[in-house]
């Protein structure tokens, strides 16, 4: 068995999520926002495009912000978006680099931790 790619990663929202999570996901960081599934239509959350993936805001109730296991999202330029972000008043959190490449964790608005890497260098031919 081989596997192929991330169908999606889900982060979990208290009800009533939608706005506070476009002005996050949307706003502040710059997804894409995809229309819902035909299954999801009629359920809360939003679902927005993270490079060939998907990150699905997802409601729960009762509602649990994860804070272990968390999706990690690779970004052009780190130290923008952490400009942007503290501009915005929400603290991001430096961690060791992985294989070389900065990162930062931040809570969104419902608590859940992310993480956020450096794209490492794109070689010019």
């Amino acid at each position: 068995m081989t596997i192929l790619g991330i169908d999606h990663v889900q982060v979990a929202a208290p009800p009533a999520c939608e706005e506070r999570a476009r002005a996050f996901y949307g706003g502040l960081l710059g997804l894409e926002e995809l229309e819902k599934p035909e299954p999801f239509r009629s359920r809360g959350g939003c679902w927005f495009r993270a490079g060939a993936q998907e990150l699905h805001v997802g409601v729960e109730e009762p509602f649990a912000p994860a804070r272990k296991a968390h999706p990690g999202l690779v970004v052009e330029d780190l130290a923008a978006l952490e400009r942007r972000l503290a501009d915005a008043g929400i603290a991001t959190e430096r961690d060791d680099p992985i294989g070389g490449a900065p990162r930062c964790h931040v809570a969104d608005p419902f608590g859940n931790r992310l993480e956020l890497r450096q794209a490492p260098p794109v070689a010019l031919p």
